[in-house]
């Protein structure tokens, strides 16, 4: 106990643990917890059979599926190609380096519209990509994908990148010299490394992919069971004043995605825990 108490109180460029916590805990109330608060307790305004009518509409289903399906996917092929461009990134030298390290972060600082009326654009029918492809993808689920992916890319690369500029070449040098092959090497040495660092980018895309509203709707094409997503649905409920509707399908996106982060998170703790081992 002294001695717990001796490490709170040594010297530190912040304030004393007290009085940090303080401010961590009310600033967390004022942006995250009261908000969410008060879309819980909107929603309990609502009966059971009102609440459940609203979210396991047919309609509501479809976009539930949408979403969710898509961000998985968008941050599942992050996960893999992120890596791939960080690897990139980190080992090899070529021209133009900085510019395209730099152009990794430009889903962070393009509004979301901007990038949706690009990827529109671009993928339509008589767009440059669209013209090119065999099969539609604007206005239809793989435009969606193509939005979440977009979006979603720089989370996996800005979090994969540290680990790989600290991984120390010795260790694969020294598999390479006890036999091993170049895929063993990335099995056993390099990615159980990486692992942690690579379910946070995929949490973090996965995340950001769930909530993004404005990349998607100019090339879902918004079509009711089709193409159009959950937070869009959220958004035509609030202009139609139905406040306990958008709230409670809100209320379900949160329970979700909370789950699922929860069980992303258990995964990334087990994998750290591993990697001490």
């Amino acid at each position: 106990m002294f001695l717990s108490k001796t490490l709170l109180k040594r010297h530190s460029v912040l304030p004393g643990f007290d009085l940090a916590l303080g401010f961590a805990v009310l600033y967390l109330c004022l942006v995250v917890l009261i908000p969410l608060s008060a879309v819980f307790l909107k929603t309990f305004t609502m009966t059971w059979a009102a609440f459940w009518d609203t979210v396991s509409s047919p309609r509501v289903m479809a976009s539930y599926r949408l979403t969710f399906g898509t961000s998985l996917a968008a941050a599942l092929v992050n996960a893999v190609f992120g890596l791939l461009v960080a690897w990139v990134l980190v080992r090899y030298e070529f021209p133009l380096k900085r510019i395209v390290d730099a152009l990794v972060d430009l889903p962070f600082a393009l509004p979301t519209a901007v990038a949706g009326i690009a990827l529109t654009a671009l993928y339509a029918p008589n767009g440059w990509i669209g013209a090119m492809l065999p099969f539609k993808v604007a206005f239809t689920p793989l435009g969606v994908f193509v939005a979440l992916t977009f979006i979603g890319l720089p989370f996996v690369v800005r979090t994969v990148q540290p680990i790989l500029e600290d991984l120390q070449k010795e260790l694969e040098e020294a598999a390479a010299t006890l036999g091993a092959t170049r895929l063993q090497t990335f099995r056993m040495v390099i990615l159980p490394t990486l692992l942690p660092a690579l379910l946070t980018g995929f949490s973090l895309a996965f995340a950001r992919a769930l909530g993004e509203y404005g990349s998607v709707i100019f090339i879902a094409g918004n079509m009711p069971m089709v193409s159009e997503i959950t937070p869009l649905l959220i958004i035509t409920k609030l202009e139609q004043y139905d406040y306990a509707g958008a709230t409670a399908i809100a209320t379900v996106m949160l329970v979700i995605s909370f789950l699922l982060l929860l069980a992303i998170n258990t995964l990334q703790a087990w994998a750290r825990k591993r990697q001490g081992r």
